[in-house]
């Protein structure tokens, strides 16, 4: 007798069992988004800081100031991006440094050419030419190519083009091979040379005043 009552209890317990489960996964099934709710509050519950902000990207910006030459012996240059470009520092009174001037490859090929020993435009199929104005509309869209990955450093590959490029020497046959140090050394050099004639009273630094804009830390 005592046996009969044992299996019949949990006869009984079993049923309870079922019953209980199916109630359960009918409810769940009815309201799936409470459930994914009540999920996402267990998680947010177990998650320091949360619920957590949906992260924002800022968008791209043209850098103010820009430190050159880290390596170099006579110490590193701290390049004021905004006055270059800005309209503080100009060739011509009362005109902005264009950005072709410097980033030489954000135009199309067929007013590189027109500028040797320029020859190189990236991207290869770009129509357009670089502004503040475009780069400002669409930054990854305008093209702007930092000088290192064409002029790589001495002995290095450079990113965007197979080699390091060579240009023939104004005066003679030799080929000068733009690597970073020379292609920073030749734009600002002749840059400020152009503002000493245009100017002449400008105390933008020339070729022998090396110091003005090369600085050692402290």
């Amino acid at each position: 007798m005592e046996v009969v009552m044992r299996k019949r209890s949990l006869l009984l317990l079993t049923a309870s069992t079922v019953v209980f489960l199916g109630l359960f996964f009918f409810s769940s099934s009815r309201n799936p988004r409470a459930n994914a709710q009540s999920a996402n509050n267990a998680l947010n519950a177990n998650s320091p800081g949360c619920p957590c902000p949906t992260p924002t990207v800022e968008p791209a910006k043209i850098p103010e100031v820009i430190t050159l030459g880290q390596d170099a012996k006579l110490g590193q240059i701290t390049f004021n991006h905004v006055k270059h470009n800005g309209g503080a520092y100009n060739i011509v009174q009362g005109q902005k440094i264009a950005c072709i001037s410097c980033h030489h490859t954000a135009q199309p090929n067929s007013e590189v050419v027109k500028n040797p020993p320029l020859k190189t435009s990236w991207p290869a199929d770009r129509t357009t030419t670089l502004t503040q104005e475009l780069f400002d509309k669409d930054p990854k869209a305008a093209g702007v190519a930092a000088c290192r990955e064409c002029h790589a450093r001495e002995g290095m590959t450079p990113k965007l083009i197979p080699a390091i490029p060579e240009i023939k020497h104004e005066s003679s046959t030799v080929m000068i091979k733009m690597t970073n140090m020379t292609a920073f050394h030749r734009a600002c050099t002749s840059c400020h040379a152009e503002v000493r004639k245009t100017n002449p009273l400008s105390k933008g630094p020339i070729q022998t005043q090396c110091t003005m804009c090369h600085k050692k830390a402290a």
